[in-house]
């Protein structure tokens, strides 16, 4: 059941959580915040949330402008929810909460979405400003992510590329296990929970965040 209760508060910070500060709001701004996402991608990522809270959740943010609802052009022809340009506002923000999360003990069987593994990587990765500009194409259950590395900044964006410099298919707690511990790459590797194609010197220092 989607809901409108408020604080009635009058400070700036009651009104943003009366905004987003319902269970699930900000996890789904998280996942929106690489790019836009169908229903069916939002339920994956979010699996403890129901159906109808996920609808309830999408349907609020969306009567407070921070996401919208698009239909794609033929002919995939599918909805997906994206973050309104106010929505994006929510990015440092976010970030920010996730930094300092870190400093709480993890749950005991937790989820991890690929979405929230690419963040980190995209804010923890230390390339060299002097290297030369590279590609990555990164699968994550069954969706690609484009790995942009130029000038010691890391992009990433949603959706294939052309002849990437290097290429991984894998899952997000694999990922998550490599970024904390680049060993574990060659146990991924040999295990087959890991492929790795093109160049694997350029995918290591992509990996290489400690």
């Amino acid at each position: 059941m989607s809901t409108t209760r408020s604080y009635g508060d009058a400070c700036g910070i009651a009104r943003a959580l009366d905004a987003v500060g319902e269970r699930w709001a900000l996890l789904v701004v998280r996942e929106l915040l690489l790019g836009p996402q169908r229903f069916t991608e939002l339920r994956r990522a979010l699996p403890g949330a129901s159906s109808n809270l996920l609808s309830d959740r999408l349907r609020e943010l969306e009567g407070r402008e921070v996401l919208r609802r698009r239909r794609l052009a033929a002919p995939a022809s599918s909805w997906v929810y994206e973050l309104t340009e106010r929505g994006r506002e929510l990015e440092p923000i976010v970030l920010a909460l996730g930094g300092w999360g870190l400093g709480f003990p993890p749950p005991t069987e937790p989820t991890l979405s690929a979405t929230s593994v690419m963040l980190f990587l995209r804010g923890a990765a230390r390339p060299d400003p002097d290297a030369p500009a590279t590609v990555c194409r990164i699968e994550l259950d069954d969706r690609v992510w484009t790995v942009r590395v130029a000038g010691g900044q890391v992009r990433v964006d949603l959706g294939e590329i052309a002849d990437p410099d290097a290429g991984l298919r894998t899952d997000p707690k694999t990922l998550n296990a490599v970024l904390d511990d680049l060993s574990a790459l060659d146990a991924a590797l040999d295990d087959g929970s890991a492929v790795v194609t093109g160049d694997p010197a350029v995918l290591r220092r992509l990996l290489r965040v400690s």
